[in-house]
């Protein structure tokens, strides 16, 4: 039987996550997990995990008997330009804590396996934007893409060197309606969808016509569970694979907006987010993925926009606002 700990589980992918889990293993065998005393989505079972405190994550994966780490915690692409030596030290001490605790164990013969996110970030201004290849030049230029970067080399480096099992996936920007926008450059795809059910016009702070890869919510956990899922040996990449949703830019999903709510109205005051989105890719080319462990996106725009729309509650003091 898997136990399974998910750290970072108040966040946007693992609050989500946590759920998914619980409803395929048993909510006595998902440890919640987050630096916050708060357990913010009611797990069963919830721990105050500090990822960077590598004495804790020990004592919680043997008090649960844990065979599956999921290591969500970082600080987000807008989030860590304003503080880029805390974002290094998260997204990088975090992933070698749990990597280190994977080569211990596998040692001792109770081998760990670990998922771990990486993001188009990781690409750069010298990447091909369309239909980005599963391997091409990567140059990152900000604190969180760089320490993704590094963190694809380390899991490979600890699959090649030690026989870690560490499984990760490069997300796309990410659409849910559960979880308020946290600190990333494509949050804008969230946020607009608040702003327009409150009867606010949007201000973007991306150009109308950048276009990023998304994924919604369900698929990018789908494909989180499924890579898991997958049989070690069908796996051909221990960096991380392209995962790809749709694409689309915020004039497009702005008028899928206005399809449903007709009065919708967006202006764009582009800020340094601009100059982040200008240097990802637009699409993401993923059938390594489909090839190694049968990955395809099943959501589209239209759909997309009408789940958001039917599942974010506007609050009544949101609606006073906009009044």
């Amino acid at each position: 039987m898997e136990k399974i700990l998910v750290i970072g589980a108040n966040g946007q992918i693992g609050s989500e996550l946590v759920e998914t889990l619980a409803t395929r293993h048993g909510a006595e065998n998902v440890i919640a997990a987050d630096i916050s005393a708060n357990n913010v989505y009611g797990a069963k079972i919830y721990e105050v995990v500090d990822v960077l405190n590598a004495e804790r994550l020990n004592a919680v994966i043997d008090q649960y008997q844990v065979t599956q780490v999921y290591q969500l915690a970082a600080l987000l692409s807008a989030t860590g330009e304003k503080a880029p030596l805390k974002a290094w030290e998260l997204n990088m001490d975090g992933l070698l804590n749990i990597l280190e605790i994977a080569r211990v164990r596998k040692e001792a013969g109770k081998p760990l396996k670990v998922f771990w996110p990486s993001s188009i970030a990781a690409f750069g201004p010298n990447t091909p934007q369309v239909n980005t290849p599963q391997y091409t030049v990567m140059d990152p230029n900000t604190m969180y893409g760089i320490s993704k970067l590094a963190g694809e080399r380390l899991c490979e480096y600890y699959f090649e060197k030690y026989g870690v099992d560490v499984r990760s996936i490069r997300y796309p920007g990410i659409i849910s309606f559960k979880s308020p926008p946290g600190g990333g450059t494509t949050d804008y795809a969230i946020a607009i969808f608040h702003s327009a059910l409150r009867g606010e016009a949007y201000s973007c702070f991306l150009e109308a016509e950048t276009t990023l890869p998304m994924i919604y919510m369900p698929d990018a956990i789908r494909a989180t569970v499924n890579l898991m899922d997958a049989p070690a040996e069908q796996l051909t990449v221990r960096s991380s694979y392209n995962v790809a949703g749709l694409s689309f830019n915020p004039r497009e999903l702005a008028a899928a907006i206005k399809q449903n709510l007709p009065e919708f109205q967006i202006h764009y005051a582009p800020d340094s987010r601009q100059a982040i989105a200008a240097s990802w890719p637009q699409s993401l080319d993923d059938s390594q993925a489909g090839k190694d462990w049968g990955w395809k996106a099943e959501i589209g725009l239209d759909a997309l926009v009408t789940s958001m729309l039917q599942n974010i509650r506007v609050t009544p003091e949101d609606q006073t606002k906009a009044a």
